[in-house]
């Protein structure tokens, strides 16, 4: 199974380089005022990519962040439940993150 994901892998890595190859034409960026960005088009496709899944991983994170002390809430109150019908006083489960 290894194998065939590596095999997968270098497929598409060969895809994407034989696709940034035939891509290196200069193109250039217009911004206001009269500002403009020259580079080869594989260069802002991947600064476009790269800052795309930034911005989704930027959306993610409040709400990562709030199932992580939902989920720390939970443990603590499953573990104080497990404390209350066995009668031991032990100490509570470390929370990562």
């Amino acid at each position: 199974m290894r194998v065939f994901t590596w095999a997968i892998l270098i497929a598409l890595f060969v895809v994407l380089l034989a696709f940034a190859a035939k891509n290196t034409d200069a193109v250039s960026l217009r911004f206001y005022f009269g500002l403009a960005w020259q580079a080869p088009l594989i260069v802002l496709l991947l600064a476009f990519f790269v800052g795309g899944v930034a911005l989704g991983l930027l959306a993610m994170l409040g709400t990562w962040y709030a199932q992580r002390r939902k989920i720390a809430l939970l443990q603590r109150i499953e573990f104080s439940r497990k404390e209350n019908h066995t009668g031991t006083t032990s100490q509570p489960p470390a929370v990562e993150g």
